[in-house]
């Protein structure tokens, strides 16, 4: 059996508040594409189907298309949902989906029955919050190794009844010796989030979610990674999926496949004048973009000058080139022996390297007169 290993779709997650539906929905209807081409029975979709617990109405709807499509080109599809999906919603029909060939696998109560397809054995864990999960699993012990252990040992008691399968464990985890970025979401309690790998022992391969870069951690235990890039501490990765080929004598093969990447992400810097005229950075105009702006002086209006030419500059800040560096003082230290009007004036000073004009000084003293006479 050919199963193509995916994870973290996160539809309906914006970008520095640009919309990513359409880029989304363009990488993972290929996806039906590599399905027909490279002859996949199964993909499988380790958790964070979609960004939010409640999802808008164009993401279910973007959803559901990309979905139909992986099924029409002849795929069977598993999915477990992550930390940033509802379960509950995710699963409200999945008596009814399976039969046609959408298996969602969302209920703590059933996560030791595996949907059987051909000779390999898909066991689905939702993602399992630790607190309600010890709770509803009968576990003493606190954190996700403690309710992960106790779904392990399930699905382990569950195998010894089967004979003549492979096995394959979708889990939404951090499992230690993951590499994290800045786009995933906290999923510690209690100050322990790391799972070890060997909970999973006895299993021919684990589908891994939650870490957005593909990372090897064993063999047969790997994050897809997520398809998308959602932070810029993104840039580098190389984002695939992962044809895992099984039949019921074991893991046989795992091949990387990168995605197309619908828009590069890049970081850059300099003073705002550099970057509005020099002709080195044209080939950023059409990345997502972080900018880092170095004028001693904050410019004004800044956003908006850099997207006159980078039109997908997402995100800005000012780190001024030489600038003053900030006085390490306690604030008893900052304001002693100082009036309003200076405190007001240096705070200026600070966030924007110039001292106020004139004019805003007149401000500045008009405030406080009115503040002094209420």
């Amino acid at each position: 059996m050919r199963v193509l290993h995916t994870s973290d779709w996160h539809v309906g997650r914006t970008f520095h508040g640009r919309d990513l539906l359409a880029d989304q929905e363009l990488v993972l209807t290929g996806l039906a594409s590599l399905v027909e081409r490279e002859r996949v029975d199964v993909v499988v979709v380790a958790g964070d189907l979609y960004d939010r617990a409640m999802p808008s109405a164009e993401s279910i709807e973007t959803c559901g298309r990309v979905l139909a499509a992986i099924r029409e080109a002849g795929a069977q599809i598993v999915i477990t949902p992550g930390n940033h999906d509802s379960a509950q919603r995710i699963g409200v029909f999945g008596a009814f989906a399976a039969a046609g060939g959408l298996h969602l696998r969302t209920k703590l109560s059933t996560l030791d029955t595996p949907v059987v397809l051909d000779d390999v054995a898909f066991y689905g864990l939702p993602y399992l919050d630790p607190e309600p999960a010890r709770h509803s699993l009968g576990v003493d012990g606190r954190g996700h190794a403690a309710v992960l252990g106790e779904a392990m040992r399930r699905i382990r008691s569950d195998l010894r009844n089967r004979s003549g399968l492979g096995t394959m464990v979708l889990a939404h985890a951090f499992v230690t010796g993951g590499e994290p970025c800045e786009s995933e979401r906290s999923i510690r309690v209690g100050g322990i989030d790391h799972v070890p790998g060997s909970v999973f022992d006895g299993v021919d391969y684990i589908a891994l979610g939650h870490l957005h870069g593909a990372q090897k951690l064993a063999e047969n235990l790997r994050y897809s990674g997520s398809p998308l890039a959602y932070s810029f501490s993104e840039a580098r990765h190389r984002k695939q999926v992962l044809l895992v080929d099984l039949d019921s004598y074991g893991l046989h093969k795992v091949t990387q496949v990168e995605l197309p990447v619908p828009r590069r992400l890049a970081t850059v810097s300099g003073t705002l004048d550099d970057l509005l005229s020099d002709p080195r950075h044209a080939g950023l105009e059409e990345c997502y973009l972080s900018v880092a702006v170095t004028d001693h002086v904050r410019p004004l209006d800044l956003q908006r000058k850099l997207q006159e030419r980078f039109p997908y500059a997402v995100h800005a800040e000012w780190r001024p080139d030489g600038g003053r560096a900030a006085a390490d003082l306690r604030y008893a230290d900052a304001v002693r022996g100082r009036s309003d009007h200076q405190i007001a004036a240096g705070f200026v000073l600070d966030v924007r390297g110039s001292e106020p004009s004139g004019s805003e000084l007149s401000l500045l003293e008009r405030a406080f007169r009115e503040v002094e006479t209420e």
